[in-house]
């Protein structure tokens, strides 16, 4: 079975879309949050993923969205602007969402396995092994950095990021998603959309808020000094 692996959407519905014509021999799914915030088609893209056969998890967009005084002060507007699109009850639905998911030699979480704000890098860092919490052999499969990558981190532990769908930060503006196969190998995929129609919706359904999102999705990067 091949398991297509999607994080960090950030209501960028055309990416998804692109990304679902991409994968026609992806036979399942797994969501690995920040499905909405900062995008402009936050509900959209939930009832876009619900059409799939995918199992959830929650990450730190999800849990800001539901409690705003958990994120720092100046992604609030932004996170009430799209707490405002979604509507109470799919807010607090989508913050009951698991922190993580474990399949046969795999760890799906957002961040890392004991945050899920904190993450890995493409190079080694300092304080990695304090990230790994309980996790020491098989396949750790995390996004939450936005940059796709694949290497070897502590205890042997197989390190992957798929990269972000919605707002990749490694200079592609491709939308990024990765695939796993019965067999453990994994593939990273890149698959062009027009990413800077998608940051001007940012602006139109977002507002001021937003400027910092759209012009990440534009410049493919998380710096927009």
């Amino acid at each position: 079975m091949t398991l297509g692996l999607l994080y960090d959407v950030h209501g960028n519905l055309p990416a998804l879309d692109a990304v679902l014509a991409d994968a026609g021999d992806v036979d399942a799914w797994l969501l690995g949050g920040d499905y909405t915030l900062f995008g402009a088609w936050p509900g959209e893209t939930v009832e876009r993923l619900r059409e799939l056969d995918a199992r959830w998890i929650r990450g730190n967009g999800e849990r800001w969205t539901a409690n705003p005084d958990d994120a720092p002060e100046p992604v609030r507007g932004a996170i009430f602007r799209c707490a405002e699109l979604l509507g109470e009850a799919l807010v607090a639905e989508l913050a009951t969402l698991p922190a993580s998911l474990e399949d046969p030699g795999v760890v799906f979480c957002h961040g890392s396995p004991v945050s899920d704000v904190e993450s890995f890098f493409p190079e080694p860092a300092p304080g990695e092994e304090e990230l790994m919490g309980d996790v020491r052999d098989g396949l750790l499969v995390f996004g939450h950095t936005h940059l796709p990558f694949a290497r070897e981190g502590a205890h042997g532990v197989e390190l992957v990021n798929p990269g972000s769908v919605g707002m990749p930060f490694d200079g592609d503006p491709r939308a990024a998603y990765a695939v796993l196969r019965g067999d453990g190998s994994v593939e990273h995929r890149r698959v062009a959309y027009d990413h800077r129609a998608s940051a001007e919706a940012i602006r139109d359904r977002i507002g001021s808020a937003g400027e910092d999102a759209a012009r990440r999705v534009e410049r493919a990067s998380f710096d927009v000094s």
